[in-house]
């Protein structure tokens, strides 16, 4: 399938690996422009060293923190002065902490709010004026599956996330007369240090080896195996792509078939 993505401009954050980096390589594998970002200097440089050998994709670095809002304006502000139009962004965090109720106070609430929702609000308000000048555009936000079926231990993520989902079909509607469309992928299981790091914490509370954690898992998962990057990749840059043009609001699931719900 032709994506009809060959010299647009994308912004992916949080994409010097994981998820983000896995949709970042196939926008860049199909002769997009591709802008990532993330907090490290050294990790995003070499992300996008390691893109460019492999598709010969302009690849544009940056260093930006989800977190902070002066970060985000910049590096808009970066992108929109180095290639004068964003046809797509990646809206994507690192998430929050796991734990219970109890554990959490309000400055863990606010961090998270600030992390997760937040982020999302800043990084879209902020392109929509270049969008709207180029004749409109694609936002994807990515979440989790716990924006359907709430994971336990991760409540912050659960409630934040949903919030994300909520702004996303919210802002389909709002965004279409500008040709604009916003939609949400979100991941089941996909094998990444996200999921590592989950996994290693549920052994660590079960007093069980990490393999067996991540074998338990793999057994209610229909397809019986992780996900990887690759696969979650391709199915963002569909959604980014003008391939996906009569697509909007929607929230797709790339989870192996592990979710019970119908919607």
């Amino acid at each position: 399938m032709d994506l009809q993505i060959e010299g647009k401009v994308f912004m992916v954050a949080a994409s010097s690996k994981g998820l983000g980096f896995g949709i970042a390589r196939e926008l860049a594998k199909n002769g997009a422009t591709v802008c990532i970002a993330s907090r490290t200097k050294t990790d995003i440089e070499k992300a996008a060293e390691s893109l460019r050998k492999e598709t010969g994709a302009t690849i544009h670095a940056s260093v930006f923190n989800a977190y902070n809002a002066e970060s985000i304006k910049n590096w808009i502000t970066e992108v929109e002065t180095a290639f004068e139009r964003i046809d797509g962004l990646v809206v994507n965090a690192g998430g929050p902490p796991p734990g219970n109720f109890d554990d959490f106070t309000d400055e863990d609430w606010q961090s998270a709010f600030n992390l997760t929702l937040m982020s999302a609000v800043r990084l879209i308000r902020g392109v929509l004026p270049v969008m709207r000048t180029g004749g409109g555009g694609s936002i994807l936000t990515i979440t989790s599956m716990s924006v359907k079926e709430p994971i336990n231990r991760l409540l912050l993520s659960n409630v934040f996330r949903s919030g994300v989902t909520s702004l996303v079909k919210s802002l389909s509607n709002e965004l279409a007369k500008d040709n604009i469309r916003v939609n949400n992928l979100f991941p089941g299981r996909i094998d990444t240090d996200r999921v590592k790091s989950l996994d290693k914490n549920m052994a660590e509370k079960a007093g069980v080896a990490v393999a067996e954690i991540k074998q338990r898992n793999e057994t209610t998962i229909p397809l019986g195996r992780y996900g990887d990057i690759e696969e979650f990749g391709k199915a963002g840059a569909f959604l980014l792509s003008p391939a996906a043009s009569y697509i909007t609001g929607v929230s797709l699931a790339v989870d192996g078939g592990i979710m019970k719900t119908v919607w």
